[in-house]
């Protein structure tokens, strides 16, 4: 079942389901893209291709919102707002170790292929983002992130460099447990309509699992 969260004949703003690529990768697993583009096809009846633009994407593992394209033009007007920053993400993060109540994180960030992993180096892009912690709990800190750049691994490897890797993350966090999901959400996502022009939000509640739920009753 997707969960909707709009659609308009110029765009679709959808929850990612965890564990899923958003497209077809070497694994050649059923990715969210595909998905999304039979389910358009199904409840529409349409016949042949359909058109879905990707203008951004999430890791495999991790859920939350995003917002896809349905037509070309509103594609090349959104990917505009990604390259200008005005379309914003907020994410949300369960990391290891208590952070500062609030930071500035600037690295540059470099993808080594050969170990197929992002890694701080001064042949990488510059990348940045805000954090604030909003609680505190077993050890854990949850924080807000306002990702001002999105590069590859960005949050993972940001906060893993400096201590604080997050909760399952089985690439950058070396204590993570087998199994562990990570903690890692896309919760937030605002940008303007590709032909209203007008300031769209959208915001999704935290999910209720594990290490999640340990929060509840602490925020």
């Amino acid at each position: 079942m997707i969960n909707i969260l709009y659609e308009d004949n110029h765009l679709l703003v959808v929850e990612k389901p965890i564990n899923i690529p958003v497209q077809e990768d070497s694994s050649h697993d059923l990715d969210f893209l595909s998905i999304l583009k039979d389910d358009l096809k199904k409840r529409y009846h349409k016949s042949g291709n359909v058109y879905l633009g990707l203008i951004h994407r999430l890791d495999r593992p991790v859920g939350g919102v995003m917002v896809f394209a349905k037509t070309s033009k509103a594609a090349s007007r959104l990917s505009e707002q990604v390259r200008t920053h005005q379309l914003q993400k907020e994410y949300h993060a369960i990391v290891l170790g208590k952070v500062e109540a609030t930071g500035h994180f600037v690295d540059k960030l470099y993808k080594d292929t050969k170990k197929n992993m992002v890694v701080v180096s001064d042949k990488g892009k510059e990348s940045i983002l805000d954090y604030e912690l909003i609680s505190f709990h077993q050890g854990l800190s949850i924080v807000k992130i306002n990702l001002k750049t999105g590069r590859s691994h960005q949050i993972r490897v940001q906060f893993s460099s400096r201590n604080h890797p997050l909760y399952g993350d089985q690439r950058y966090n070396k204590n993570a447990k087998s199994g562990e999901q990570i903690a890692l959400f896309a919760s937030s996502l605002s940008f303007f309509h590709p032909i209203t022009k007008e300031r769209l939000q959208f915001t999704l509640p935290l999910p209720k699992r594990k290490p999640w739920n340990l929060f509840q009753n602490n925020n």
